[in-house]
């Protein structure tokens, strides 16, 4: 694949949104028909998207690390021994680095390889009951701020600030969105749709959901996800009130509890520190 091919592959993959994996030689001892600088191209689903590394030494070996460096986000080197299955069945019993790799093949030689992942940035995703949400207003704010990626989930939404994606729908669509685990979503449903959209929210793996809501709804939704067979563990991770208890009132200071909670959990600093207990007040009319 020649330079200008590759860079386009590597630009149609991070458009999409999902980690992705770069595999580069560094260092060749012995047979190998692979050079130094040959590389590939490994995609979230495990595939190699382009690139090569010279033909007739395995890869996936390679797409195996590249997969665990996407989930844990650590570029690593590895060295790839390529030898006769006595040499590698013994070598695989002396071993118990990870980064030793042993694979039976004629080439005869040793790869060192650098597996970089590709991370795209962390989403917040905001799931809207349509119409004017002063909540919603400002977490797309200060969220864009904070460099989150910010997609907006909400059939007719009366925004200031456009957030990086819109999709007008009712309810959010887990694959097509490539929900996964660097995502945080917030429901801001207002009752109407809480257990329709958190039911198809308990589908993906996510980092972080919340649910604006008082305590009285919370308990009602929690009900009525148990009847549609929503699973206990989701019950159990979900942020619901939503938001660290900081006093909040306003809507910028609600929208400023909730991302703090966000922001908790990216870190893993704790599943709950405290909750808001309702939701926005009363909101004034927006001058126009």
């Amino acid at each position: 694949m020649r330079a200008r091919e590759f860079a386009e592959k590597v630009r149609e993959l991070a458009s999409e949104g999902r980690p992705f994996a770069m595999a580069t030689v560094v260092r060749t001892e012995g047979s190998t028909l692979a050079r130094r600088g040959f590389k590939i191209l490994i995609s979230h689903d495990g595939k190699i998207a382009g690139g090569s590394l010279g033909g007739g030494c395995p890869e996936g070996p390679i797409v195996s690390i590249a997969e665990q460096a996407m989930r844990d986000g650590e570029s690593r080197i590895i060295r790839i021994h390529l030898v006769d299955a006595k040499s590698a069945l013994a070598g695989m019993a002396q071993t118990n680095s990870p980064d030793e790799i042993f694979v039976e093949t004629d080439c005869g030689g040793v790869l060192e390889v650098h597996v970089e992942p590709m991370l795209p940035g962390d989403r917040l995703v905001l799931v809207g009951q349509g119409g004017r949400d002063d909540v919603e207003d400002a977490l797309v704010h200060l969220a864009k701020w904070l460099d989150f990626d910010v997609t907006v989930i909400d059939p007719s939404p009366e925004l200031t600030e456009a957030p990086h994606r819109l999709v007008k729908a009712p309810l959010p669509e887990t694959h097509e969105l490539g929900l996964g685990e660097r995502d945080s979503v917030v429901v801001l449903t207002r009752g109407e749709r809480d257990v329709a959209v958190l039911s198809a929210l308990a589908k993906a793996p996510l980092r972080y959901v919340g649910l604006l809501a008082s305590r009285h709804r919370v308990e009602k939704v929690r009900e009525g996800l148990r009847d549609a067979g929503v699973p206990e563990e989701f019950l159990s991770d979900l942020h619901a009130p939503v938001g660290l208890d900081i006093g909040a009132r306003a809507p910028g200071e609600i929208a400023l509890s909730i991302l703090s909670e966000v922001v908790a959990a990216k870190y893993g600093k704790g599943k709950r520190v405290g909750t808001i207990a309702s939701p926005a007040p009363p909101q004034a009319p927006r001058k126009t």
